[in-house]
């Protein structure tokens, strides 16, 4: 089991052309999130790269909206499979497309949802929170969403949708 400090910033993005990236990766998630112990967020993940599937465990400390504390490791598809009868009830399954690309030493993640083919949620993991992003030119940033907890994974499950698209905001 790995133990680490994260330490990273989230942004909404409009859905940019992939093409246009210097995609390293193409990852098909399904994250599940299973019920806290002690505040702790617990989550198992389905990894699907190039037809591979490997199996997570995932558990987060929040220390600040951008600061949590990362224990994950592999499990067994069995493992998986029992885990899964401990999911939230109140929080669907996240599924998300995960593009991973490079652009000026930086590695960017982007998430993109089968909700929406007009907005996406690229992070970035830093050294420090004040570290400077330099942005991908072909990607247009629309804001910060790292303490806004409606973008977060289990919050875009659960409504099905980015909340600009719930309250019908042209985007």
């Amino acid at each position: 089991m790995s133990k680490k400090y994260e330490i990273e910033r989230k942004f909404l993005v409009e859905f940019p052309d992939v093409s246009e990236l210097d995609v390293k990766r193409r990852i098909g998630i399904i994250q599940t999130y299973l019920n806290s112990v002690n505040g702790t967020q617990r989550r198992v993940r389905s990894v699907d790269e190039n037809g591979s599937v490997k199996y997570t465990y995932t558990e987060k400390v929040f220390l600040t909206p951008v600061t949590r504390e990362e224990n994950e490791y592999e499990i067994s598809g069995d493992e998986y499979r029992s885990l899964l009868s401990h999911d939230r009830r109140d929080c669907p399954p996240v599924e998300k497309v995960r593009y991973c690309f490079d652009y000026h030493d930086q590695l960017f993640e982007l998430d993109t949802y089968p909700f929406s083919d007009k907005l996406a949620i690229m992070e970035l993991e830093l050294g420090s929170p004040e570290q400077k992003i330099d942005f991908p030119d072909n990607v247009r940033v629309l804001r910060e969403v790292s303490s806004d907890v409606r973008y977060s994974n289990s919050a875009l499950a659960a409504a099905g949708a980015f909340p600009e698209q719930q309250i019908g905001e042209k985007i």
